[in-house]
């Protein structure tokens, strides 16, 4: 049986980043601070952790002072900024530059909004920190929809400013935005739709579906909480309906690989490169 890692699979670059930072201040300190989970990656966050990384709340963060603290590739909100600096905070700011400047254009876009009697409406999973992050940008007052059953939290009596979460749907976005036009029947009124979709992340989806097409079976490696590979997982599924979810090399099953002669091995923005290794490894011993 053949296996292969799919080579466009693992870490976007903002993540990297941030783990590069968390090693770095690490290997120097020997303990940092992270506001969150730095991964959505269980294995990656657990192999950090052995390094002297210690996962905070925001609860807790509000109530550290004289620490070092590391913001990861989501980005926060203004909020977490003011409570570092009234707490004496050191952060180590690895926001992602494609969510930073998504930020930026949201605080610009709320200021239009306020001159234009508007609405934003934000495209993302809520509760999501990306999302979470991006919502403070507007005073908490942006409207949050994670697909079309979300419609109607809308006033349609607006126009809307749109923005999207960088790693959703590009179909997805344009689904809502054709829905939204089609909503404002008023003609003085508009969507101005903004594609903030992280582009590498979204040419992920044509290449997944390729490869998913190429192997017998495809094993998916990814954190449960990784909206993400949640995604990518489901475009698996649909090019190849022999795929299968999995978090660790202990979660593969033998029956999966009956008559297979290649499988495919692949994961998330947030999979760690040795992890998707581990498990072809363990793969290729099977049979």
């Amino acid at each position: 049986m053949k296996v292969v890692i799919d080579p466009n699979s693992g870490f976007c670059f903002g993540v990297v980043y941030a783990i590069q930072a968390a090693e770095n201040e690490l290997e120097k300190k020997g303990t940092l601070y992270c506001l969150g989970d730095i991964v959505h990656n269980n294995m990656e966050v657990e192999r950090l952790k052995s390094k002297g990384l210690k996962i905070i709340s925001h609860e807790e963060f509000s109530q550290l002072t004289n620490a070092v603290v590391l913001i990861r590739a989501h980005g926060e909100p203004p909020e977490t900024y003011r409570i570092a600096l009234e707490n004496n905070i050191q952060l180590i700011d690895a926001s992602c530059p494609v969510v930073l400047r998504l930020q930026n254009k949201i605080r610009l876009g709320f200021d239009e909004a306020l001159k234009k009697n508007a609405q934003i409406v934000i495209y993302g999973k809520e509760g999501h920190a990306e999302v979470n992050g991006l919502v403070g940008q507007t005073d908490n007052s942006a409207i949050i929809i994670n697909d079309l059953s979300d419609i109607d939290k809308i006033d349609f009596s607006k126009s809307v400013i749109l923005f999207s979460q960088t790693t959703q749907s590009k179909d997805g976005f344009d689904e809502v935005v054709s829905t939204l036009k089609n909503k404002l029947k008023d003609k003085s009124l508009f969507v101005e739709a903004n594609d903030t979709i992280c582009r590498q992340v979204s040419n992920r989806e044509p290449q997944i579906s390729l490869f998913a097409r190429e192997h017998d079976v495809i094993i998916f490696v990814g954190g449960k909480k990784s909206s993400n590979g949640i995604f990518l997982y489901n475009v698996c599924l649909k090019n190849n309906n022999r795929s299968y979810f999995i978090s660790s090399p202990e979660e593969l099953n033998p029956v999966w690989f009956s008559k297979c002669r290649s499988a495919g091995v692949c994961g998330a923005t947030s999979t760690p490169r040795w992890l998707m290794e581990q498990v072809a490894d363990v793969i290729s011993k099977l049979h």
